[in-house]
């Protein structure tokens, strides 16, 4: 190891609590309008006016709640409390049920879609909140969605979920995430994050109905959204599974191959688990070979023709850091700890923003910080960064542990 276990968890915790978690509490709440302020760019101004999305918020509720569960602070949970009653203030639509995807910066809706992804990621931290306060009101939100996504986004003739529908929950035209996707009725991003959302749920409400929604869903994604060599995602498909994409996103790759060991495991189905881990280490090993750079960087991803966005984005490092020491653990194979470790080195040495806190949206081929990437915005959030930390900590934890007891 370049790097013993004891440093990197201390590393890991010093850059959660005192650059990350510390960083959000100190800059983003809107003391006008309430909340969190929608938007701040890489100088650190905020942007006045900015939108404020469903999925930072959800995100913030998710990260300070997993972080009041683990530590155990109130400035924690003062945080989480804070993401919770502004989500359910603001984008809880009371006419037609569920949340909304956007509103403006005083936090009346301002596109009311329902975006799938969306509720997923509402679900995903209202649990996360029931789990870390024992709040009942959260859970039943949290159910609720469950039962709102069943009605309306799962398609009971080929199975999955859609995309986004109108605010009423009628089919609309209008289904891409934002101005980088395709208009597809299906996506692998919304099933990735529909199924975090759902292991996240059944750890606190083991539900019949739940559980046979989550395994049908591992194993829709298996069948249908990874290629045939069990090495990549598809992006984009239309609602009958034909893929609609060739591109290659090494980022979701690799946090995909550690989210279904995840869900799997959650659900505790046995025959499904040793199934989805062959897959989780293939994918590991494909991007291993296809999507690090030599510096240990993970580059953003590749289209048909092979060509690499050489970029480096922020996400993609957090969790190739998870899902190459997730590989490790399942193989015991040196080259995807070393994969891991040299991930997070690349991460502090060039991700990380040491001089004005939090991480930089990305560094581009020679390196230097993208200067138009945003510190927050609706999709800069402190999800992935921070859940890297909590699961490399906790991870490593237990690697200690099962070390001096042997």
């Amino acid at each position: 190891m370049k790097i013993s276990t004891e440093e990197w968890r201390r590393q890991l915790e010093n850059e959660l609590k005192g650059n990350i978690l510390g960083f959000w509490m100190e800059h983003t709440l809107d003391e006008a309008h309430g909340g969190f302020v929608g938007e701040i760019d890489n100088q650190m101004n905020v942007i006045a006016g900015a939108e404020k999305s469903l999925v930072l918020n959800a995100r913030i509720l998710w990260t300070f709640a997993s972080a009041y569960r683990i530590y155990g602070s109130s400035e924690y949970l003062a945080m989480a409390e804070r993401a919770y009653d502004y989500l359910t203030q603001h984008f809880t639509d009371t006419e037609y049920g569920g949340l909304f995807w956007m509103v403006d910066a005083r936090g009346v809706s301002s596109q009311p879609k329902k975006q799938i992804y969306g509720q997923a990621f509402a679900i995903y931290a209202l649990a996360e909140f029931h789990h870390a306060t024992g709040r009942s009101d959260a859970l039943q939100q949290a159910i609720d969605l469950f039962h709102i996504v069943e009605k309306y986004g799962y398609d009971p003739l080929y199975k999955g979920y859609i995309e986004a529908l109108s605010r009423e929950w009628q089919m609309t035209e209008n289904l891409s995430l934002s101005s980088k996707d395709m208009n597809e009725k299906k996506s692998m991003n919304t099933h990735l994050h529909v199924l975090e959302g759902y292991t996240g749920l059944y750890r606190v409400w083991k539900s019949e109905e739940l559980k046979s929604k989550l395994s049908e869903l591992i194993e829709t994604m298996l069948d249908h959204i990874i290629d045939a060599d069990g090495k990549h995602f598809h992006l984009f498909l239309d609602e009958e599974w034909h893929v609609k994409s060739q591109s290659i996103s090494y980022g979701h790759d690799i946090e995909g191959s550690w989210l279904l060991v995840e869900a799997a495991e959650v659900l505790g189905d046995e025959a499904l688990l040793q199934r989805v881990r062959k897959v989780a280490v293939s994918m590991a090993e494909a991007v291993l070979a296809e999507g690090i750079a030599e510096d240990g960087g993970i580059w953003n991803e590749a289209d048909g023709s092979g060509h690499i966005d050489k970029s480096r984005d922020w996400w993609p490092q957090a969790e190739a850091v998870v899902g190459f020491y997730n590989a490790y653990q399942l193989t015991h194979e040196t080259r995807f700890l070393e994969a891991a470790e040299n991930a997070w080195i690349f991460t502090d040495q060039y991700i990380v923003d040491h001089k004005l806190g939090e991480w930089y949206w990305g560094v581009d081929e020679a390196l230097q910080p993208l200067a138009h990437g945003p510190k927050v915005s609706a999709w800069k959030c402190p999800y992935h960064n921070s859940r890297a930390c909590f699961e490399m900590i906790g991870r490593l934890t237990q690697n200690s542990t099962i070390k001096e007891t042997k």
